[in-house]
């Protein structure tokens, strides 16, 4: 959805309108301008007119009184979706500062009909699903101008009227003929000028040939009339500049009838939804496009000296940020600003010369710390507020309940948030993330926790974005309620899915979600699909998610049993397949396959342990021994395979040595048949890479195996200079990745070349930290750091070798 319906961009983004003298009173308006807001009200105020008509959906009338609770704080939208349809939607955000919310506070505080005469939101939106491109496209503070016909590019009138008076910056004249200059005592004048300059852009650039811009007036016009029936000629109409001289023109209601006539029809439901101003500075999606919302909320909201006041909020934030600002600082800042105005010729510093100030003389000229004051101050953090008694769909109305009764308050900003889930209240707020994780409502990413890495932890980023109430309204044909909403959603999620991967990532959602309903139905979708695959790939793919969520029976306590069954069965079949699944394979494929060995390998062992650890029994752990050995027989299979690429031959022997199913002399056996003479060096180096690289420790196996380091350095420098180009970049690739103490120590240790490795003596005499024998004086030394970090003042002689044990 563009911004085209929304008031942000439904006229063009001037103030014009018509004069005092002249009725109905146009009030043409710069969408979420400060000044045209102040321009309104005091237009206003001045002619008291018996109604108000405001561009925006007229379905949204009977939402109006709302804005004057006093829970309703701006920014907020309104939000219509179809009711059929509710992922097809439109917003249109107001600001405090916005002509529109304006016009509506003052209709309400002084009795008067205020009432919505655009398109209404049923042709919007049915009118968008015809025109799909056009959720894509971005959207402007202010509605474009068409070019002539003959010209396919629109124009902004900003832009147009700002080039007319020399300016290159249409943002910065509209700051200074409008929100840095006062009405001179005729509240009215600035609409009048204003109007006669989208009449002249109007008479110069014509229509363009654009339906929508003839369609909404139309239905504007005849909402006017309708209105001057019922309350006479004193009726004041508040809308986008460019649309006054159309509205001002004379047409017959036939024709206007004749334009809205065979529109496209949906039905639509609105409410009010809270807004953020990160989101009225965005210019495209749901956006308004205002590059300075934080700004012109200060605009609007300061009645004097707007630069000395918003200089000390700078102020106020750098020290925030431990920066070192005085009031004298400010002083100096205030002075440069309104230096820098009278040099550019502008009546008032605008946000470019406060900008210019606050670099010059808060911030140093660093753009680092100007960064955050145009993050925090320049667009800001608001987010609005909605009462309880707008209307929303059920599923929102359990939503907020649930956010309520956990104290998860929707913020704009992220927020990192810790769960414990031993305890209750976490473990509840874990289960409503994921619940709305499955429904598409990504209010909250999962994230590294950076305490305890134990599954009863669990670390999640919350961000709540506006539209995120779009994604609510959409899951709600799912359910009234969040639980009941995420069961039927993922038990249609399996039934659709089509990757073996999808149904056992998604049975492991439904555990962290809780959803005891959908399971069943997923894990028989997830039996029929694991015994129609035969892709070893694949099953290799499901596995690792498939075991991870039996852990989660220990901490959720969720009973796993079924789930069990199925992993240990689609383990066999891996196991089986693995084997020729892995012969004859070329490079790009062998590296994918050594990366589902290592999955399977990890899942491997998780099953094992789940298996016992979940019923506790001698037979549970013997079952559980008895997976791992099968999986060391698979293992020992692929390292002893000519056809199996050297990268996963490598990598199994690598995966046994680590497990202890294969003795290290048996390992640096086998190495050293690989790195012989008779093996081409590219399956050579391949089988290295398998070894030692991935990420899987072998830096520090090299480390402290010097036979094994020996025999790659004997390899290397044998290798011959025809194929040493060839091989380089894997080795390259493979030790890169270690870390630089890894790497570093590595090279000290070939340095020392063959001669000072293979003997404890020639190893303890040329390393520091290596010995044959204790060397009790080194480690008395530390025994006092020992007690310190223990918290012990006095050891017995038992605890005291145990130390020297451990120092050693």
């Amino acid at each position: 959805m563009t911004g085209d319906e929304g008031p942000q961009s439904v006229g063009v983004g001037v103030g014009v309108g018509g004069g005092g003298g002249e009725r109905p009173l146009l009030l043409g308006v710069r969408h979420h301008g400060p000044g045209s807001a102040q321009a309104v009200r005091a237009a206003l105020e001045a002619a008291r007119p018996r109604a108000v008509l405001i561009e925006g959906p007229p379905e949204a009338d009977a939402l109006i009184p709302l804005a004057g609770d006093e829970e309703m704080r701006p920014p907020v939208a309104l939000l219509a979706h179809a009711v059929d349809e509710p992922g097809r939607s439109a917003f249109w955000p107001l600001a405090e500062f916005s002509p529109e919310w304006v016009a509506i506070r003052w209709a309400l505080a002084h009795g008067a009909p205020a009432r919505f005469i655009d398109l209404p939101a049923a042709h919007t939106l049915a009118w968008d699903k015809e025109e799909p491109a056009a959720e894509e496209e971005p959207a402007a503070a202010e509605e474009p101008l068409p070019q002539p016909v003959d010209e396919a590019v629109r124009v902004d009138p900003l832009a147009v009227l700002a080039e007319a008076a020399g300016y290159d910056d249409p943002e910065r004249w509209w700051e200074d003929v409008v929100e840095h200059r006062g009405t001179g005592g005729d509240v009215f004048a600035p609409f009048t000028v204003l109007e006669e300059a989208m009449g002249a852009l109007r008479e110069a650039y014509g229509t363009g040939g654009h339906e929508r811009d003839l369609v909404r007036e139309a239905y504007m016009r005849l909402q006017v009339r309708a209105a001057q029936r019922e309350f006479g000629d004193d009726v004041a109409v508040v809308c986008g500049a460019w649309h006054v001289p159309a509205l001002r023109r004379k047409v017959t209601v036939a024709a206007d009838r004749a334009l809205l006539k065979g529109l496209p029809k949906v039905k639509a439901d609105m409410t009010w939804v809270p807004w953020t101003h990160r989101r009225l500075a965005r210019a495209s999606g749901y956006g308004a496009g205002i590059d300075s919302p934080g700004w012109y909320g200060h605009l609007f909201g300061v009645p004097d000296r707007p630069v000395e006041r918003w200089l000390t909020k700078v102020a106020g934030l750098l020290r925030e940020e431990d920066r070192i600002v005085s009031s004298a600082h400010v002083i100096e800042a205030v002075r440069l600003a309104e230096t820098l105005a009278v040099m550019r010729g502008r009546p008032l510093p605008g946000l470019t010369e406060t900008t210019d100030a606050v670099r010059a003389v808060m911030c140093e000229g660093s753009d680092v710390p100007l960064a955050l004051v145009h993050d925090r101050l320049v667009v800001g953090d608001v987010l609005g507020e909605v009462p309880e008694s707008a209307p929303a769909v059920p599923l929102q109305r359990d939503l907020t309940r649930l956010q309520r009764r956990l104290r998860l308050k929707p913020e704009p900003l992220d927020r990192e948030v810790e769960l414990d889930l031993r305890k209750e209240t976490d473990a509840e707020r874990s289960r409503l993330l994921h619940r709305l994780r499955l429904l598409r409502v990504a209010w909250g990413e999962p994230a590294t926790s950076r305490g305890s890495t134990g599954t009863f932890r669990e670390s999640w980023r919350l961000r709540w974005e506006p539209e995120l109430s779009v994604r609510v309204a959409e899951a709600g044909v799912w359910g009234t309620t969040v639980l009941a909403a995420a069961t039927a959603k993922a038990e249609a999620d399996a039934v659709a899915a089509q990757a073996l991967a999808e149904v056992t990532a998604l049975a492991e959602c439904c555990l962290l979600a809780e959803l005891p309903g959908a399971l069943p139905v997923v894990m028989r979708v997830l039996a029929d699909r694991a015994a129609l695959d035969t892709d070893v790939g694949h099953l290799a793919q499901a596995l690792p998610a498939l075991v991870r969520s039996l852990r989660y029976g220990d901490v959720r306590g969720t009973d796993t049993e079924a789930l069990a069954g199925v992993a240990t069965r689609l383990a066999e079949r891996v196991f089986v397949g693995l084997p020729p699944a892995c012969a004859a394979l070329d490079t790009e494929a062998a590296e994918e396959m050594r990366r589902h060995v290592d999955a399977v390998h990890g899942a491997v062992g998780l099953l094992g342990e789940g298996t016992a650890a979940r019923q506790g029994d001698e037979d549970a752990r013997q079952g559980g021994v008895g997976i791992r050995e099968r999986w060391h027989s698979v293992l020992r299979v692929l390292s002893g395979r000519d056809t199996v690429p050297g990268a996963i031959r490598g990598r199994a022997v690598r995966l046994l040595l680590d497990n202890g199913a294969l003795a290290q002399d048996e390992a640096a056996r086998l190495m050293g048949l690989v790195l012989s003479p008779g093996t081409a060096p590219g399956d050579a180096a391949a089988w290295i890479e398998g070894f030692v690289g991935g990420g899987s420790g072998g830096g520090m196996l090299l480390v402290h195996d010097e036979r094994l380091l020996g025999l790659v350095d004997a390899w290397l420098t044998g290798v011959p200079a025809e194929a040493f180009t060839d091989v380089l970049p894997l080795l390259r690739r493979t030790f890169s990745a270690y870390e630089p103490g890894v790497r570093r120590t590595l090279g000290e240790l070939v340095r020392r070349g063959p001669g000072a490795r293979g003997s404890a003596a020639a190893v303890g005499s040329g390393t520091p930290g290596y010995a044959t024998d204790l060397d009790t004086e080194r480690a008395d030394a530390v025994l006092p750091v020992l007690r310190l970090l223990l918290g012990l003042d006095d050891l017995a002689d038992s605890d005291t070798n145990d130390l020297v044990g451990v120092a050693r």
